[in-house]
């Protein structure tokens, strides 16, 4: 199964609901990293992990496949 055929099948409910909360922490990162305010350095420091640990998650959830409803393997390796 390739990437792309991942990034199609079906995702599992747990993995929906985690892809929607990377999404959410890597916009509030982008919001933050955007803000037309002069921020302390820790902050947007956070902001910074915000996006790229938002990202992350969000992309590892939404290529986990649920086994049970995709049989693509036909079992030649």
């Amino acid at each position: 199964m390739n990437l792309i055929e991942r990034a199609k099948a079906p995702t599992p409910k747990l993995f929906r609901i985690l892809r929607n909360v990377g999404l959410a922490l890597a916009a509030a990162g982008a919001a933050i990293l955007a803000s037309p305010v002069s921020l302390p350095a820790a902050i947007v420091t956070l902001g910074g992990y915000l996006v790229v640990g938002g990202s992350v998650l969000g992309g590892v959830s939404q290529v986990t496949v649920d086994g049970s409803k995709t049989s693509t393997d036909n079992g030649s390796g």
